[in-house]
């Protein structure tokens, strides 16, 4: 079975920078990171695939924010840059079995295996 740890939260200043770890034991094929902010739902906001590298963002961390993957150890990191106080949240790293890549990266039901969260607060 999968075991996911996620680690590198921190408090950082506005406009500061984070490097989020995700280091996977077993066979994955994609991995995503969500985050979830007090009181809302936890959203995807990056995904990578395993087979080709490809990688996917949403919107609004798209040039901030930047995943990548480390093969031999099975890794997956997620670099945090300029961040803002929309920032602040609890981020997972999550994945699921099968072939499905990053399809549908954004919905949290769609992935079954989870870490335990670690958290970002972006403050003055």
């Amino acid at each position: 079975q999968v075991r996911l740890v996620e680690s590198g939260g921190d408090l950082a200043q506005p406009g500061g920078s984070l490097r989020l770890s995700c280091a996977a034991s077993g066979d994955t094929k994609a991995i995503a990171w969500f985050r979830q902010a007090p009181g809302k739902e936890r959203d995807g906001i990056s995904c990578i695939t395993h087979s080709d590298g490809r990688t996917y963002y949403v919107d609004s961390v798209k040039g901030r924010f930047t995943i990548s993957r480390d093969g031999a150890t099975n890794t997956v990191y997620l670099r945090l840059n300029n961040l803002n106080a929309d920032d602040t949240a609890l981020y997972y790293c999550a994945t699921r079995a099968g072939g499905l890549g990053c399809s549908n990266y954004r919905i949290y039901y769609y992935w079954d295996t989870w870490g335990q969260g670690t958290q970002v607060i972006v403050s003055s």
